[in-house]
């Protein structure tokens, strides 16, 4: 059941120290934060969001960066940083929410990689180490779901399906309570079940090895405010 906007937003108040982000750069309707990266600055990581790494790897780089193709205005946020690590995760993660049942939507283009070309969406973050995360793949053409225990990468559901480099996709994953589903350009792909982290945690976005990727128009619907 979905909180009024009231709860939500005082909810949502309460985890920031009483402070709401801009209106320009995050817009609340009920339940849903839409983040806009075009009200960013460029070249700098966007406000309320924190990098971290997951897996080996010795640098990861986000940052806003002009766009002609962006799906709204005229930034993206970008993870430009690449080393031809197979076990590396450049995460990028939203610090001003901690939530149990969300439904996370973000459009995305693979720009380069050579192991791998990934964009993925991280829910129930615990640490880096810890945390549930659905990707797709342009360079395999495959859609997974996995959840994250102690660093290794456990397989919940995956699809073969035609993810195209350099043009601009619709990933989503929702969660609640035990339940996953993945979306790919719109449509229902994946399904899986899983009990392993039933708690609150963050919300992120994830790229994956030497994989270069820029996203646009994230947007979070939330089932569940602690």
């Amino acid at each position: 059941m979905r909180l009024s906007r009231a709860k939500t937003l005082a909810a949502m108040m309460l985890l920031t120290g009483g402070l709401w982000p801009s209106p320009s750069a995050f817009s609340n309707d009920n339940d849903t934060i839409t983040i806009d990266f075009d009200h960013f600055e460029t070249t700098k990581v966007p406000g309320g969001f924190v990098p971290e790494l997951s897996g080996q790897g010795t640098k990861i780089d986000w940052e806003i960066r002009e766009e002609p193709s962006a799906r709204s205005g005229t930034k993206v946020l970008a993870q430009t940083s690449s080393e031809d690590v197979n076990s590396r995760f450049p995460l990028l993660l939203y610090d001003k929410l901690l939530a149990k049942d969300v439904a996370v939507t973000v459009q995305f283009k693979s720009v380069s990689g050579q192991i791998d070309q990934v964009a993925g969406i991280v829910v129930r973050f615990q640490d880096a180490n810890h945390f549930y995360v659905a990707r797709a793949n342009a360079l395999k053409d495959e859609v997974t779901l996995f959840k994250v225990v102690d660093g290794t990468h456990h397989l919940l559901a995956g699809a073969t399906i035609p993810v195209a480099t350099g043009e601009w996709h619709m990933l989503k994953l929702a969660a609640q309570g035990t339940h996953f589903q993945v979306f790919f350009d719109s449509q229902p792909l994946l399904t899986a079940e899983d009990s392993t982290y039933e708690h609150t945690g963050k919300v992120g976005l994830a790229t994956k090895s030497d994989g270069v990727t820029i996203f646009d128009n994230l947007e979070i619907i939330i089932y569940d405010v602690p």
